[in-house]
């Protein structure tokens, strides 16, 4: 099967890199026109535990987009910023007319106890984790109504927005709301045929695990923790043999729900683990 969103159009948060990139080139090579957008800056909470996406970086995606015969608006905005997130998405809008899948993906991940993370901390992650997907739908949403062409809103949430991650209690605190507001907005879109759902990833191989923080809550007390040390951890939480996902396989969840092979999907919670969640 191909085609399987032609004619659509995606607008994408954190496309540089990671699942934003792969969600960006699933979606094309399948037919779909991209409004991109990334902060391509580095955020100083973040910063010490790896690095954020670059301007260098998000041309790549276009590049490749480019390559698989589609089209792509990308515009360089921080999903905090929903004046400047508003203005990216009419700049879309302006070029394809109109916005048939959103994908909330752009996303933080720090660590430290609960009780021991600063304030700068704890805001940074709820502004983008938490306000940047709300402000990503809230821009999109008023388009989508008045097309009257339906759609689909995915929020990249993850495990931790279905259960607790020792280390990241904010993370987890902001991946559990987006939840919440996904369940809100299904409810509130359904008449106009728009769907919402959030997407659960569990360790997916991006910088966002792939980095000594993770490595250290992958392997509790090891003095000098490196992936190959953390690797056994990631494998324990798994049911299937593999540490963790690739990308594409979160992509490959996005295609479908953003399709119309899920026209009657709503408000659902859709993990893609490997069995992380299993019970």
């Amino acid at each position: 099967m191909s085609g399987r969103v032609e004619g659509k159009v995606a607008f994408i948060t954190g496309a540089a890199r990671g699942q934003g990139r792969s969600h960006a080139l699933r979606l094309a090579g399948e037919g779909a026109d991209i409004i991109a957008v990334d902060i391509c800056e580095n955020i100083d909470t973040v910063t010490p535990f790896y690095p954020l996406a670059t301007d260098q970086e998000f041309q790549e995606t276009v590049a490749q987009v480019e390559a698989l015969g589609r089209r792509i608006v990308a515009v360089k905005v921080d999903v905090r910023d929903v004046a400047g997130l508003q203005k990216a998405f009419d700049t879309g809008i302006e070029e394809f007319g109109h916005v048939d899948i959103v994908v909330a993906n752009a996303g933080i991940i720090t660590f430290g106890q609960s009780w021991e993370l600063t304030a700068q901390q704890w805001q940074d992650m709820i502004d983008v984790n938490l306000t940047g997907v709300y402000n990503t739908a809230k821009v999109a949403i008023p388009s989508m109504i008045d097309a009257g062409r339906g759609g689909s809103i995915l929020f990249t949430s993850s495990t931790a927005g279905l259960k607790g991650l020792p280390g990241a209690g904010h993370y987890v605190a902001a991946k559990h709301a987006i939840v919440g507001l996904m369940r809100t907005m299904a409810k509130e879109l359904g008449t106009y045929s728009i769907r919402v759902n959030t997407i659960h990833p569990g360790s997916v191989d991006t910088l966002m695990i792939q980095n000594p923080g993770m490595y250290a809550i992958m392997s509790p007390g090891e003095p000098e923790p490196s992936q190959d040390k953390a690797i056994p951890g990631f494998m324990s939480l798994n049911m299937l043999p593999v540490p963790w996902v690739d990308p594409t396989d979160i992509s490959n969840a996005v295609l479908f729900l953003g399709s119309d092979e899920a026209r009657y999907v709503t408000g659902v919670t859709f993990t893609v683990d490997a069995g992380l969640c299993v019970k």
